[in-house]
């Protein structure tokens, strides 16, 4: 039992709203329906992440960069259409991506 169903026993009246009910976190960016490509390279020997396929603006890309960014605490940036993560996140991006609304397809070993 957690502790929604035990206050409806406490207060057997009361309703909840239905925003509450419904609400789902907005994304500050354009989602798409295309999936995005995550994959991992070494660049002078330093493991980076990679994400392509994105198609929002500039102002989206550099949104979803520095959320990533932040959420790890690592450096990172977009050029040419790409997001660039310092390391290796593959699996940590995917699943916050997912948790986004983005579809993610993981590249390479």
């Amino acid at each position: 039992m957690d502790l929604r169903d035990q206050l409806k026993n406490l207060f057997p009246e009361h309703q909840e709203s239905e925003e509450k009910q419904k609400s789902k976190p907005k994304a500050d960016f354009w989602l798409q329906e295309a999936p995005l490509i995550c994959k991992y390279e070494k660049r002078k020997g330093k493991p980076i992440t990679i994400i392509e396929g994105y198609t929002g603006a500039d102002s989206d890309f550099k949104k979803l960069t520095s959320k990533l960014k932040k959420e790890f605490s690592v450096g990172g940036s977009f050029k040419k259409e790409s997001i660039i993560i310092q390391g290796d996140y593959r699996y940590q991006i995917m699943e916050v991506l997912s948790g986004l609304g983005f579809n993610v397809k993981r590249v390479g070993g």
